[in-house]
């Protein structure tokens, strides 16, 4: 059935809108004609992006895009050089019009807020980048970000890029083993972190999980927040405190970088492995996220963006470069949208006049089971656009967004990409008519396309999403491994992103249906089930595993165990081990992750490499026809599953 449209933009809407007016300066007025454009010639479309938004450039570039090594490792911007917090920072201090402007505001679970301007901001980050000098600190260093949504952690993501050094954010739900993975991965020298913060009324001690954390590997310093004042013990060797005087230190002159120089690295999950370190660049991921903040999310000066994350997640240093690129404001919030009423979201916005906000489909759901009640006590008059990523839409959901809340009035800036995108790949652009749960267009500049199983363009089935050309914001690989890189995203077809989505076609409008790689999607958040397999075996009771991620009315998805005991006979309390594990997986990986149900089997189905069907568990688990592979269907590990359907 054709959806019909739900949210037309106005004729003034559109004319007022920054893409317009962009297009317009391009001398296009049709937006497929520009859409055309932005991927004919992908050199040409991003220069005319960078000088658009006023890139300031320490040197300039002479060749917009380099292809001398393949698709998969372009060159941007060639011999150019920039930091890129100058373009955040430096450019709206040094215009005494907009120095003192709102960069910042942060809110705490506790009710507590603190603001920065701009020139409070630079501030700031001068002062922490003074410290990481002091510290021993210097290019392509990589420090560790392991705190909760407190202002310290964009300071630190910014001085950090300041002095050359490598942004590493973790999210802050993260427990010991996580957290260790990833500090040994990157070979990080220090790591940021705070004594604690409050979720929902408990105390979280990170400091804790970070001195487990660092037991055998390279870290130096620790530094650390002193956000609640609770007791911690003090390594007199390793930590710092933040607020540790640095006055009578030298400036810290920005490290001037080549443009393809690495600023930050970003985990994504990983499915048949260990977590994936994305590599951004000082003018990939910034220009990439400020561009589809500022011109088709339309977040510009004076609008304040706050975006429901965390800074491990892709959208947490997607809300700071959106917004700093933009002259804009974005907002901070250390808690839980619903705590401690349902009408926490709503008093926010009202608060500080949100203008941009980002939820996830699973918040909007956890909000919608409160009624409208909590919202209508709220003035949520000052939204303009919501904006949506992470997981795909249930129409209940999506209605109470568009009906209840915004009043048939705001568009939803449906967006899908990734960590390694920079941003997004689909979009719902705010110049077109929106259907809902759905996307309306790829981004400008991204060349995508869904292919069936033959590599054919399809618009009838379900596909592959793909991208055909580089894009400024695309990974320059991961971290330490060509090899995987390779194997992740350019191994199936010639010269061609497979980006791991399912996504389909219906009358001009695109629809995602998860993942294709079999990544659990919880909240939002990403988890690469062979992590959380890799917890699971370090149990001495436990031999083999299998994660996977089966539908969820509030979450999206919800995490299914299967595991192998050593000696199954020899357990005598089942349901007493299930606990036990789910308990051990919440420990080393955090609550959020922790299991659902843990189920015991005596196989697993594999393929005659040994490799595990996790395909094949989900659809028997779900009691989905083996389309694909038919002759398990009355194997003994099948038949095991089936048998879980019962309990």
């Amino acid at each position: 059935m054709k959806q019909q449209s739900v949210w037309i933009p106005t004729q003034e809407q559109i004319e007022q809108s920054r893409l317009y007016k962009f297009m317009q300066k391009l001398n296009f007025k049709n937006w497929d004609d520009f859409y055309q454009y932005s991927i004919s010639d992908v050199g040409r479309f991003w220069h005319d992006v960078a000088v658009d938004m006023g890139v300031i450039w320490n040197e300039d570039y002479n060749e917009v895009i380099q292809l001398d090594q393949g698709k998969a490792f372009p060159r941007w911007f060639v011999d150019g050089k920039l930091n890129i917090t100058i373009n955040c920072l430096d450019r709206y201090v040094e215009d005494s019009m907009r120095r003192n402007q709102l960069a910042l505001i942060w809110e705490g679970e506790d009710g507590k807020s603190t603001k920065y301007s701009y020139r409070d901001l630079l501030y700031e980050v001068n002062r922490f980048a003074k410290l990481l000098l002091q510290m021993g600190i210097g290019p392509t260093d990589r420090v560790v970000i392991y705190l909760p949504m407190i202002a310290e952690n964009v300071i630190a993501m910014l001085a950090i890029a300041r002095i050359g050094a490598i942004a590493v954010p973790c999210f802050s739900g993260y427990k010991s083993v996580a957290l260790q993975y990833r500090i040994k991965d990157c070979g990080a020298k220090a790591v940021i972190t705070a004594d604690g913060f409050w979720r929902r009324g408990k105390l979280i001690r990170m400091k804790d999980e970070v001195d487990k954390a660092i037991e055998n590997t390279a870290i130096e310093k620790v530094v650390v927040v002193k956000k609640l004042g609770c007791y911690i013990e003090k390594n007199e060797n390793t930590d710092i405190f933040w607020d540790t005087p640095v006055d009578q230190l030298p400036p810290a002159v920005p490290y001037i970088a080549e443009a393809d120089e690495t600023f930050m690295i970003l985990y994504t999950s990983g499915t048949t492995s260990k977590p994936k370190g994305t590599v951004h660049t000082h003018a990939g991921f910034p220009i990439k996220a400020g561009f589809d903040a500022g011109y088709v999310m339309d977040v510009g000066i004076g609008d304040i963006l706050f975006w429901s994350t965390d800074m491990g997640w892709m959208m947490g240093p997607w809300m700071v470069f959106g917004a700093l690129m933009n002259g804009s404001t974005m907002l901070l919030y250390e808690g839980t949208p619903d705590y401690p009423t349902p009408d926490r979201l709503w008093s926010i916005v009202e608060k500080y006049g949100i203008t941009h906000l980002g939820i996830s489909p699973t918040i909007a759901r956890s909000l919608m089971k409160h009624g409208e009640s909590w919202l209508t006590t709220h003035d949520t008059s000052s939204l303009q656009v919501f904006g949506s990523a992470g997981e795909p839409w249930t129409e209940e959901s999506w209605y109470w967004l568009f009906e209840q809340v915004g009043k048939k009035q705001i568009p939803i800036f449906n967006y899908a990409g990734g960590t390694e995108v920079s941003g997004g790949i689909l979009g719902n652009i705010l110049i077109k008519a929106q259907v809902p749960c759905g996307f309306n267009s790829f981004m400008p500049g991204m060349d995508a396309d869904v292919l069936d199983p033959s590599g054919t363009s399809s618009t009838q089935t379900i596909g592959e999403l793909v991208i055909r050309q580089p894009w400024v914001g695309m990974t320059k690989g991961i971290w330490n491994n060509k090899d995987r890189y390779m194997l992740s995203y350019w191994a199936r077809w010639k010269d061609v992103w497979v980006h791991g989505d399912w996504v389909s076609k219906v009358d001009g409008h695109w629809y995602t249906h998860g993942r294709s790689d079999n990544t659990i999607k919880i909240g939002g958040a990403r988890l690469g089930p062979a992590e959380l397999e890799s917890i699971l075996i370090r149990h001495h009771a436990v031999l083999e595993a299998c994660a996977i991620g089966v539908p969820h009315k509030e979450k999206g998805e919800s995490v299914i165990c299967f595991v192998i005991l050593h000696h199954l006979s020899e357990v005598e309390d089942t349901s007493g081990l299930e606990s036990e594990l789910t308990q051990f997986v919440a420990d080393k990986m955090g609550k959020m992750f922790r299991p659902k149900r843990v189920y015991f089997v005596p196989d697993l189905p594999k393929t005659k490499n040994g490799k595990i069907l996790r395909s094949v568990v989900r659809a028997t688990y779900l009691g989905e026809k083996l389309e694909d592979f038919s002759s398990l269907e009355k194997s003994k590990a099948v038949e095991a599953i089936k048998q879980c359907q019962k309990f």
